[in-house]
């Protein structure tokens, strides 16, 4: 099959790899332009424009998927299908409608839940016990088009963004590779997806990495994990800032100096090993790895032996 394969980040490589494994032609790969980490850094490609150089791909770096040039020189390619992958952007309806089986999207999540840019992070932040991936046809909703196949995987309980990003991204590739052959072949009926069960997981902003010590622990930890790697869960103490890389929230007993009930939340109960936190509704978390932004992670043991937090002291929301 001829294939224009759309993608950005690091989740879309393992379907343009298994793209060019399963032996498609694949003529061109648009992605976004190169972009800067900060204003002081080069820009750097793509994930996907790297991995498509490194195959010998033809790559194209609109900064709009509605430029005439881009629209022409697809059309000119006569491509069969489109696939797209965390392309980043909304298609066209002139994009769409040029691929003669029109475009399939592998998206992260068992749509219509989370439908949009974050997927992963919302689900992780809801709760989520399962969630997956399906690829779908595009239409100009935004992820509402017909359910092609979908495919489930369970969230491990100390999964985060990046990690469930990972696994997600091969079982996508993994579905794509069974999807377009049946597609070929006219064997799939597309169902449309059911409205009222409709979810929405917008884009993560800063905002959603600032901790509310008056939440339970487990809603706490659920936001550290939805925010790693970005935005990063952050917390004040002594009136700075202090990012949490890694906690867990705890359903022992212990006893503190001080039950985590008789605390304000964001009290620290012990620093040790780890750093007991006192949250709402008498939970406790166990605060593992820690960072003052711009310097490196540290471990609780070695937060508390370098005095950056001691028991007796209380972490707050971030300043600011």
């Amino acid at each position: 099959m001829r294939v224009v394969f759309m993608g950005t980040p690091e989740f879309a490589v393992p379907s343009l790899d298994r793209l060019a494994a399963d032996g498609h032609d694949i003529p061109l790969v648009v992605t976004r332009p190169d972009s800067r980490r900060n204003r002081r850094a080069r820009p750097e490609p793509s994930p996907v424009k790297a991995r498509a150089r490194a195959l010998g791909l033809e790559v194209a770096e609109p900064q709009s998927a509605r430029e005439p040039a881009l629209l022409e020189r697809i059309a000119s390619l006569r491509p069969d299908l489109a696939v797209v992958v965390a392309f980043g952007k909304i298609l066209p309806a002139a994009l769409l409608e040029i691929p003669s089986r029109g475009a399939v999207n592998v998206h992260a999540s068992l749509l219509p839940r989370w439908r949009g840019a974050a997927p992963i992070a919302r689900a992780i932040l809801a709760g989520d016990a399962v969630t997956g991936v399906t690829t779908m046809q595009m239409e100009l909703g935004l992820d509402t088009g017909p359910v092609l196949l979908e495919r489930s995987c369970d969230i491990a309980p100390r999964e985060t963004t990046a990690t469930l990003t990972g696994r997600l991204a091969v079982l996508g590739a993994d579905l794509l590779a069974e999807t377009l052959p049946l597609l070929a072949r006219g064997a799939i009926t597309p169902r449309p997806q059911d409205e009222s069960r409709a979810t929405w997981a917008p884009p993560l902003r800063r905002e959603d990495g600032r901790i509310g010590w008056d939440a339970p622990a487990v809603e706490i930890d659920r936001r550290i994990r939805a925010c790693h790697p970005w935005p990063v869960a952050e917390a004040g103490l002594r009136g700075d800032r202090v990012q949490i890389l890694e906690a867990e929230p705890l359903e022992d007993r212990e006893p503190t100096d001080q039950p985590a009930d008789a605390c304000e939340p964001g009290w620290v109960l012990r620093a040790g090993e780890s750093i007991v936190v006192a949250c709402g509704g008498g939970t406790r978390l166990a605060v593992l790895t820690l960072r003052v932004p711009g310097g490196r992670a540290l471990s609780a043991r070695d937060a508390v032996n370098g005095r950056l937090v001691a028991r007796g002291e209380c972490f707050t929301a971030p300043p600011g």
